[in-house]
């Protein structure tokens, strides 16, 4: 089955979003389905049994259920999963984990944003990053950060669809640009 596109995923995130916030566990349902959803991501058997259409429904379904025992993921989260399974959607959860994300973020009034940067930053950097960010977006901003390399110093910062490079290989390319021209 291919992946199932943005809206589908949203539709999905949203009416399980209503549903958290109408029981004021927003948060709580919101860290069931990303547990769930990163297990499926990062194991084969698991992506491979329930998405294979070899397995029996019944199989998929006994799988799955020992999954959400293990991972003591009980309720709407469970039913919903349950559900996404049945009607063979469940390939799209890590979208849908995603999509309800944003739904819960953007109801907590904050964003999410990805500072990479060519070493790990020290605290105090990575603080009056954040604040810069916050202070661009309004919001508040949780920060997670990567390394990489080969951007040689400074640092790339993502904000949703926002991206502010102020990296040396950035500056590298600029510079080459304008000699170029």
């Amino acid at each position: 089955m291919a992946a199932l596109g943005g809206s589908v995923a949203r539709r999905y995130a949203r009416a399980m979003f209503e549903v958290a916030v109408s029981q004021g566990k927003p948060s709580e349902f919101g860290s069931q389905i990303d547990v769930i959803a990163r297990l499926f991501q990062s194991t084969v058997e698991l992506r491979q049994a329930l998405a294979n259409p070899v397995f029996k429904d019944t199989e998929k379904r006994r799988i799955l259920e020992a999954v959400l025992v293990q991972a003591v993921v009980a309720g709407p989260v469970r039913s919903f999963l349950l559900l996404l399974l049945e009607r063979g959607r469940f390939v799209a959860l890590p979208a849908i984990a995603r999509a309800y994300r944003e739904l819960a973020d953007a109801h907590a009034g904050q964003v999410r944003a990805t500072i990479t940067s060519a070493s790990p930053l020290e605290a105090l950097e990575l603080d009056r990053l954040r604040q810069a960010l916050e202070r661009r977006t309004g919001k508040k901003v949780l920060v997670e950060t990567a390394v990489d390399p080969d951007l040689i110093g400074g640092v790339v910062a993502r904000v949703g669809d926002l991206v502010l490079d102020g990296s040396v290989r950035a500056r590298l390319g600029e510079l080459r640009q304008k000699l170029l021209n």
